[in-house]
């Protein structure tokens, strides 16, 4: 089954054309990562696809609700509020720099969205944040503020965070780049369990061994395009373009 379908996106800043006619689809349950240099367009593709961006054309489909199609010039054409209301309670996305609100404790900024979003009592909220801070290995945090914690304490709160909206398919953008070694681990071992849970995933990361280990399928983007994709051990193992062998040998040299 299709979470995820990406077709045909194209869009530019002004003369920049940063993402050139890409598409991808994500099935239920699969973890891909999405590799490339700064610039590839990684972190638009994953804008777009979370309607933080508005593409200039193609179509983006989450399971069966269409929220973007093209018109008959070929112009992107977004669903209306509430339709897209509805796409944007099957996706979760989790920043590079956390996004928890500063004046909240951990606590409220795991429970305050539920209620406001999905309409939780206050009761079912709190129940479903302390099992997720639990998962964490942050259940003794709840009353903490952000400023409280390290850097990979707040990547896990914000991981946990999206988790308590029951999306079918979380988006990480550069979940470790903001963070030291040692705290990346951490973060890096959340987001595998979840990977050992089926959970569906779309991982931009420049983490070359943790997209091996942990995804399904490995996209590798430079200059707007998909230049190559494959399971993990084909792409880094055994990479056909060109391109692609470049970026490898630069990442592990």
């Amino acid at each position: 089954m299709k979470v995820l379908q990406i077709k045909n996106i194209e869009k530019s800043y002004g003369s920049n054309n940063v993402l050139k006619d890409i598409s991808l689809s994500v099935d239920m349950g699969e973890v891909v990562s999405i590799i490339g240099p700064s610039g590839s367009g990684k972190s638009t593709l994953l804008r777009c696809a979370t309607l933080l961006t508005e593409m200039d054309s193609g179509e983006l489909i989450y399971l069966d609700e269409c929220a973007v199609k093209n018109d008959e010039k070929g112009k992107a054409v977004y669903a209306d509020k509430a339709e897209l209301k509805k796409v944007r309670g099957i996706f979760g996305l989790v920043f590079q720099n956390f996004n928890l609100f500063p004046h909240y404790s951990v606590m409220k900024n795991l429970v305050d969205p539920q209620m406001t979003v999905l309409g939780r009592s206050k009761e079912a909220a709190e129940k479903k944040a302390v099992e997720l801070l639990d998962k964490m290995g942050l259940s003794e945090k709840a009353d903490f503020y952000p400023c409280m914690l390290s850097g990979g304490q707040q990547q896990r709160v914000a991981i946990a965070r999206a988790l308590a909206m029951d999306p079918t398919i979380l988006f990480f953008d550069e979940p470790t780049s903001a963070l030291d070694p040692e705290l990346t681990g951490e973060v890096l071992k959340v987001i595998k369990q979840l990977a050992e849970e089926k959970m569906t995933m779309v991982i931009v990361t420049h983490e070359m061994a943790f997209a091996r280990a942990v995804s399904n399928r490995v996209i590798f983007m430079d200059g707007g395009v998909i230049v190559e994709q494959g399971e993990p051990e084909e792409v880094f193992g055994n990479p056909q373009a060109e391109r692609t062998k470049q970026f490898l040998r630069n990442y592990q040299s």
